[in-house]
């Protein structure tokens, strides 16, 4: 977790996708403790509530859960569960507005297809 937090969207946004990002690295693996939401908040000079606010999304989630004083661990699963998730958000995200883009602008799917090979030879 030694990322660099950005202007670009809500820290406490970046803390979730920062601890989901060492677990789908194996930095982080299930049944293993994340860092406390006081050691997220030291590590990013943060408010500790905002660090909070980033782990809850993981607890709703069921990618992290709570030991009651002990600390969050991460969730049988968890890994799996964040790999669908961003694949769901990527083709909403990412492919469905290419493909509106494309057919806005009257590209082929295979004119697509081309240009993910890098075969696209616009004549």
């Amino acid at each position: 977790m030694n990322e660099i937090l950005t202007q670009e969207k809500s820290i406490y946004l970046q803390i979730s996708e920062m601890i989901e990002n060492d677990i789908l690295r194996d930095i982080i693996l299930e049944e293993e403790k994340v860092p406390s939401t006081n050691e997220l908040a030291k590590l990013y000079a943060i408010n500790p509530a905002t660090a909070a606010k980033g782990v809850n999304i993981l607890v709703d989630a069921a990618v992290l859960y709570k030991k009651r004083g002990i600390g969050m661990f991460v969730a049988k699963g968890a890994k799996e569960k964040i790999t669908e998730r961003r694949k769901k958000d990527f083709a909403a995200d990412y492919i469905k507005r290419l493909v509106e883009e494309a057919g806005s602008l009257g590209i082929t799917q295979e004119e697509i297809f081309a240009m993910i090979k890098g075969e696209y030879k616009n004549e």
